[in-house]
């Protein structure tokens, strides 16, 4: 007699409103979260992955039900969990948002899981079968060196990019990141040889590494990264990838070397601001201990390893005007960054720029759950101190389009190939600039109201 699996679908929402960062298939990384949540399933389930960047959601037939959304996701996350509930198949959510809205996402789903699901979700599955699921499972924060192999077999192939997580968690406290509040402030690195693993299965060219901030602040975390660069190297693994990395990465010139031969492309960079009372407000703290006339002196280091800059950017800061929104803009040209993310600040919960702005009725979307869809980092949802929102919304319309002009994209291209003399690094940055020309082409040209 065969005995009936029980079917775990998991699902990745994609906001029916709008998409914001995450637009393009070629730009958007496969949900490993719940590839991880599906390696801690045990194997006499059946598991299949839903995935709305590809496929928008058609009812499926399933036991349990399993989503995670970022906070311009979760509007389509409970519609979904709603669907599921009301035909009485019991729904989970996790994720960054839901960790830090739980009463919120209790009225939508009938499980929520608050922080990292490694250490409970063996437990939500064992009180599923014994028909005993609890409405809230607390996660904690373990250590990564038994993390399992996200199961990358349940990912859509139409991905361009791969996507390996080295570690978790950051010492840093930015005014605008939610990082630390969910993964702690402590660096959890996983086992080198999991994540070469990891690295080395990858079915594509093409790989980011998740990691907030892959070279970190000790004499540990770089010499883990060199391990890790060393390890691809050994195993002669032909790919070529990008990270996110704290602008002391300039500092390490053996890192920067061994990166580079292992495959490292670009860097993302979250320089913000080139003001220093800005960067003080924000709290980034790297930043100001590198000082800012040091900026320029990073992003050559970089080049003189093949390496591109993608430069983080933000629009909307408290002491923003018009004019020190142009002055960013002539900045980011002017410079030897490569590919320019410029975004609007965008206050979300369980920040403290967010509890801020709360308590200040600064908030212009505060209808939730419904208004999170517009907190995709490229609207304005808060009326900033030294402008009236539409001026803000009008200032970074008129920086977005100097920015990402087509021939000055040209230009940043052709730079970025005498600067790194590297062709692939070079087309990595131009490939992004494309990207965010094609994210603010659809954004300028929706039609919506504006909400004063």
């Amino acid at each position: 007699m065969t005995v009936k699996k029980n079917k775990l679908l998991l699902i990745n929402p994609l906001s029916t409103k709008r998409s914001g960062l995450i637009r393009a298939q070629k730009s958007i990384y496969p949900p490993m979260s719940l590839a991880i949540v599906a390696a801690l399933t045990p194997d006499n389930w059946e598991i299949e992955l839903l995935d709305e960047n590809f496929d928008r959601f058609e009812y499926r037939d399933a036991d349990l039900v399993g989503l995670t959304a970022l906070t311009s996701q979760v509007t389509r996350a409970y519609e979904i969990a709603e669907i599921y509930n009301n035909k009485n198949i019991p729904t989970v959510i996790g994720g960054i948002h839901v960790s830090v809205m739980p009463e919120e996402a209790k009225k939508y789903a009938h499980t929520v899981v608050i922080g990292e699901a490694e250490s409970i979700w063996a437990n939500v599955i064992e009180d599923f079968e014994n028909k005993s699921l609890r409405k809230v499972y607390n996660g904690k924060l373990n250590p990564l060196v038994n993390s399992p192999q996200p199961r990358i077999d349940l990912y859509n192939p139409g991905y361009a990019f791969g996507s390996v997580q080295t570690t978790r968690g950051c010492p840093m406290s930015c005014d605008f990141c939610s990082v630390h509040a969910f993964n702690g402030k402590q660096y959890r690195p996983r086992n080198i040889k999991d994540v070469v693993d990891d690295f080395e299965k990858i079915p594509q060219d093409k790989v980011y590494i998740v990691d907030d901030n892959f070279i970190g602040y000790s004499t540990s975390s770089t010499e883990r990264v060199k391990d890790i660069c060393r390890e691809i190297i050994k195993r002669g693994i032909k790919k070529n990838w990008f990270c996110a990395a704290s602008m002391n990465i300039a500092d390490h010139d053996d890192v920067l070397k061994l990166a580079a031969d292992a495959g490292c492309r670009m860097v993302f960079l979250g320089i913000e601001s080139e003001l220093i009372d800005q960067l003080e407000a924000s709290n980034k703290k790297m930043n100001i201990k590198i000082g800012i006339e040091n900026f320029s002196k990073v992003y050559d280091k970089l080049h003189e390893y093949g390496i591109a800059v993608l430069g983080a950017f933000i629009y909307g800061l408290d002491s923003d005007t018009s004019k020190t929104i142009k002055n960013r803009t002539q900045y980011l040209l002017n410079s030897n960054i490569d590919a320019m993310q410029a975004t609007i600040l965008t206050p979300l919960p369980g920040t403290p720029l967010f509890k801020r702005m709360k308590e200040e009725g600064r908030l212009i979307y505060d209808n939730f759950p419904e208004d999170w869809a517009h907190y995709d980092f490229v609207e304005v949802v808060f009326n900033p101190k030294l402008m009236t929102a539409s001026d803000l919304t009008s200032s970074v319309n008129e920086a977005w389009n100097s920015l990402y002009e087509p021939k000055g994209l040209k230009r940043k291209f052709i730079n970025a190939l005498k600067t790194t003399r590297n062709p692939i690094s070079a087309t990595w940055s131009y490939n992004s600039n494309l990207q965010y020309h094609d994210m603010i082409y659809e954004k300028q040209h929706e039609k919506k109201s504006f909400k004063e």
